[in-house]
């Protein structure tokens, strides 16, 4: 019998309340503010409800009575034990918990206090963002504020942009960027020294830009942070962007391609040789596509190498190298060194210098295949951007098997989604014919609490993908034209990123502006 069976079997023999579950709960703030989170954690017990003068705990463990005699003086009221299994009641701490450190605008609105210069802090590996013992000094209880609000609300990346009169933070949400917060000027110096001293950077530097990394835990999440600092006209300006891996679903069957596009895409990296080049600018999700699909091919009998700048997420079974510039690893270096390794499969971060691409085009034509990224439009204007590069165009008519153009559109949020009569003019901007339409409407969302009043909640991927089949080499050889080039391939039936982007339209998922907003720059 295992220790959860065991505990709920002598919760029924004592006539304890049994609940397997917690979650749903409306659990009050009242409830559980005055327990410490690490007395939450320590004791795995949680206030769930005050009913007829006595509050209900919920216990993992029936005969451990000591915490709840120290409940009864915090909280000061009767106590009644609930039993409920361990990981619902962890699920429940972490979650309410979050909920009450992303009050990050209340302490903000009434913070007075300065707090003491945090420079004789040393840098811990992780810091526990839950934690109240970790949290006295109100500078570090405000940037624990703003990392976890800005954790539960998805963002990608925080700003903080200093200024003659006050401090700007903002979220970037769903690829956009939000004001946030506008802490007093006063809290600017401490607040970044607090974010130097975690990434262990040089806090005494301020005239020079610095990376560094940041590992936080909150909860039973870890979670990775890039620092960049840049020195500008108001002070140190920060961006920390959010590495976190509970929040990234790996695999091509989770990146929102359409079917018929994904089938290909198999079918392309399934090859044993050749390049595939993904397209997009920087935040399109490039990367999570490559990711993807290395995970995919991943296997027993593979050996698939990457060489990333910066390796963003650890893959398992998979060599990633990082680039160091200061010590001379560059792509380039480091695909030398890589195909001394015995590759089937290597993945490049990016295409950036002619070197990179004929050591690529090399490795591709004698037996591997190759996967990178490229920043381009769409599909076709990458053999354009190679060609300009100064890589022939036979080269590449030999070597490359697929390009695919990405892009992130924001979807319509559940909570406000509402229906509207479209015009004629934004049914023409991006082809869709009004017969088509679900009773001839169109979807938007109307702002609510949930997203922010934004109308948007989460991101889907709109794909083109061009295979490089016969016409569209014999094109390359001939003229590596990229109008000419999309031209051959939407007659060979390519589904380009605006058509995808207006089927997500019409389904619902997105909006007229957003497929736009998402494919400004790309023709038709």
């Amino acid at each position: 019998m295992g220790g959860g069976d065991f505990s709920k079997n002598l919760a029924e023999k004592f006539g304890m309340p049994i609940y397997n579950s917690l979650a749903g709960m409306q659990l009050s703030r009242e409830q559980y503010k005055k327990v410490p989170y690490s007395f939450a954690k320590k004791h795995v017990v949680l206030p769930i409800k005050e009913e007829n003068g006595a509050i209900y705990v919920a216990v993992a463990d029936p005969l451990n009575l000591e915490p709840l005699e120290e409940l009864r003086l915090m909280l000061d009221s009767e106590i009644k034990a609930v039993y409920s299994p361990k990981d619902a009641i962890m699920n429940a701490i972490n979650e309410c918990y979050n909920q009450e450190l992303g009050a990050a605008s209340q302490l903000i609105a009434n913070m007075a206090d300065r707090s003491e210069d945090d420079r004789g802090d040393g840098a811990v590996e992780v810091y526990d963002l839950l934690d109240d013992r970790l949290a006295q000094a109100p500078i570090i209880k405000l940037l624990n504020l703003i990392i976890t609000e800005a954790i539960q609300q998805g963002a990608s990346d925080i700003h903080f942009e200093p200024f003659e009169d006050r401090m700007r933070v903002r979220y970037r949400i769903d690829g956009v960027l939000q004001n946030r917060h506008s802490p007093a000027t006063e809290y600017q110096i401490q607040l970044i020294t607090r974010i130097k001293v975690m990434s262990r950077l040089d806090i005494a530097e301020h005239r020079l830009p610095q990376d560094g990394r940041i590992k936080l835990r909150m909860g039973r999440r870890e979670i990775d942070f890039r620092v960049s600092t840049v020195p500008v006209a108001g002070g140190e300006r920060i961006v920390l962007r959010i590495l976190d891996k509970g929040n990234v679903s790996l695999g091509l069957d989770k990146i929102g391609m359409l079917p018929n596009i994904l089938q290909e895409l198999r079918s392309l990296i399934a090859q044993p040789e050749g390049i595939v080049l993904a397209t997009g600018p920087t935040g399109s999700g490039k990367t999570t596509t490559l990711y993807s699909a290395i995970c995919e091919l991943y296997s027993d009998e593979t050996n698939i190498m990457t060489i990333e700048d910066p390796v963003e997420y650890n893959l398992k079974g998979i060599a990633q190298i990082g680039v160091q510039p200061k010590i001379k690893l560059d792509f380039s270096a480091g695909l030398r060194h890589i195909l001394r390794q015995d590759p089937d499969i290597i993945m490049i971060g990016e295409i950036r210098d002619v070197e990179t691409a004929d050591i690529a085009i090399q490795a591709a034509l004698t037996g591997h295949l190759v996967l990178s990224t490229l920043h381009t439009n769409d599909a076709p204007s990458a053999i354009t951007r190679l060609v300009d590069m100064g890589i022939e165009p036979y080269l590449l008519s030999s070597s490359l098997v697929g390009i695919f153009a990405q892009r992130l559109v924001r979807c319509i949020c559940l909570g406000c989604k509402a229906t509207y009569v479209p015009l004629d003019k934004e049914l023409q901007s991006i082809g869709l014919i009004r017969d088509n339409l679900i009773d001839g409407k169109l979807f938007h969302g109307e702002g609510c609490g949930l997203c922010y009043d934004t109308g948007y909640k989460g991101r889907h991927g709109i794909y083109e993908l061009m295979a490089v089949n016969n016409a569209i080499k014999k094109q390359i050889v001939k003229s590596p034209d990229a109008v000419e080039l999309r031209r051959i391939a939407l007659e060979g039936g390519m589904i380009s990123l605006i058509q995808h982007g207006a089927e997500l339209v019409r389904q619902g998922v997105t909006t007229v502006a957003e497929v736009l907003r998402a494919s400004k720059g790309v023709e038709e």
